[in-house]
């Protein structure tokens, strides 16, 4: 479908870029891996670090999925609504778990970025794939907004992390 393959290039750099930021993920988390944590830690960290890298997944995921030669946009569409839909119940099941951990107390940014800016842009994903039927270029671009947001709320919340724990959790560790 010439539709699909006019976007090859954006896929191919939204899902170089999800890659390299997966990695580079596994790279922070080694190199924090000596910090002590506390079961409570561990709770904080399937609550906000778990979700940048189910974030970047799906970043690659679509990128993967939108570069396959379709001959129809039905199948693909169907495949990334159905991804949206799964992805928007991960949301749900993630806000529960920032409510419930008890290390650290979420600020409306950590509930804008962890909770409802993905909620939304898996919402629009599923969205995006109704809308595909009827008016597909205009899903595509619903697509392409949907996979650039995702990789910006995953570099926010990397970064939030990282930072966190350079900053916060070492000075913590530094006053005992």
């Amino acid at each position: 479908m010439t539709a699909l393959t006019e976007w090859q290039n954006v896929y191919v750099i939204f899902g170089s870029a999800a890659g390299a930021l997966i990695g580079l993920q596994f790279v922070v988390m080694a190199l924090i891996a000596n910090v002590s944590r506390t079961p409570e830690l561990a709770q904080a960290g399937v609550a906000f670090t778990t979700p940048t890298i189910v974030h970047f997944s799906m970043v690659l995921f679509l990128s993967g999925v939108m570069c396959a030669p379709w001959r129809e946009i039905a199948p693909v569409a169907a495949l990334w609504g159905s991804a949206g839909l799964a992805r928007t119940v991960y949301c749900v099941i993630i806000t529960r778990r920032m409510r419930e951990q008890s290390a650290y107390k979420p600020e409306f940014e950590d509930w804008l970025f962890y909770s409802a800016l993905p909620l939304v842009t898996y919402a629009t994903l599923i969205a995006s794939a109704l809308l595909g039927f009827a008016q597909p270029r205009a899903s595509l671009f619903c697509v392409a907004a949907v996979a650039f947001i995702l990789l910006l709320i995953g570099i926010h919340n990397a970064w939030d992390n990282v930072t966190y724990h350079v900053f916060t959790k070492n000075q913590k560790v530094d006053d005992r």
